[in-house]
């Protein structure tokens, strides 16, 4: 158990890779892992893309938010809700006026993959491997679905790169928000302003006050930076286009 607890506190995101490459062994077990994670009714609602090839790598830098790291990591694996295999299997099994996926499953799914890329994480930390969560790989809706060939009832939920960390490298660990902010007993806790102000405090006093959007606190500053931002409304726009076809 300290093993396990040892290799979540001490991962951080990686962004820059060693040259070693990933032995075909190793990338077996941390597949092999992320494959064994829970799953809603045991239905594995989820596929595993491995991107080993350079110009999809190459691609995927530019159309995840413009970031040259990506292509450099030694794999990228791209965790998809998948309820294709199980609409087309119910076809196979001549299923009686089947019902196209909806929105459950498609949470449902999207709960199967975040959870089995989680579980590849952990392994590939345990390996001795660093990843990265990219979670722009759920904008450019028209872009990936044609680079990836997605059909219809998948969604690209999770997607991690992978390599080594480089030697001698020390790595940079960020504050969490106190716990008491974030777990709530039986019931759901609404903060008021003085908790708000001291949830944030730490994040407060480590902003630029110089910055490009003139915020004044962290507040204004992430919501320029993050929520408003044209990745955002990117993204935004093209998870509603993903799940157009889990909501007709």
């Amino acid at each position: 158990m300290n093993e396990v607890l040892n290799t979540i506190n001490s991962r951080v995101s990686l962004r820059k890779y060693d040259d070693r490459e990933i032995s075909n062994d190793d990338l077996e077990k941390i597949i092999e892992s992320a494959i064994k994670a829970p799953t809603a009714g045991n239905m594995m609602m989820y596929s595993i893309l491995k991107i080993t090839d350079e110009k999809i790598k190459e691609t995927l830098s530019k159309t995840c938010d413009n970031q040259p790291f990506i292509k450099n990591a030694k794999v990228i694996l791209i965790f998809l809700a998948d309820l294709q295999k199980w609409y087309d299997y119910f076809k196979v099994c001549q299923v009686e006026n089947i019902k196209a996926p909806g929105m459950n499953d498609f949470m449902l799914g999207v709960d199967d993959a975040i959870i089995a890329c989680q579980n590849a994480v952990v392994a590939a930390e345990s390996l001795g491997i660093g990843s990265c969560y990219i979670g722009d790989i759920m904008e450019n809706y028209e872009k990936h679905k044609q680079l990836l060939n997605l059909p219809d009832y998948t969604f690209p939920a999770a997607m991690i790169t992978l390599g080594y960390c480089p030697k001698d490298m020390n790595k940079i660990y960020r504050d969490r928000f106190d716990k008491n902010y974030v777990v709530f007993e039986n019931t759901y806790k609404k903060l008021n302003e003085n908790e708000l102000k001291n949830m944030f405090k730490h994040k407060e006093e480590d902003m630029p006050r110089t910055n490009v959007y003139n915020a004044k606190n962290f507040g204004q500053l992430i919501y320029n930076r993050k929520t408003s931002a044209d990745f955002s409304v990117e993204m935004d726009r093209s998870i509603k286009e993903w799940i157009k076809q889990f909501t007709k």
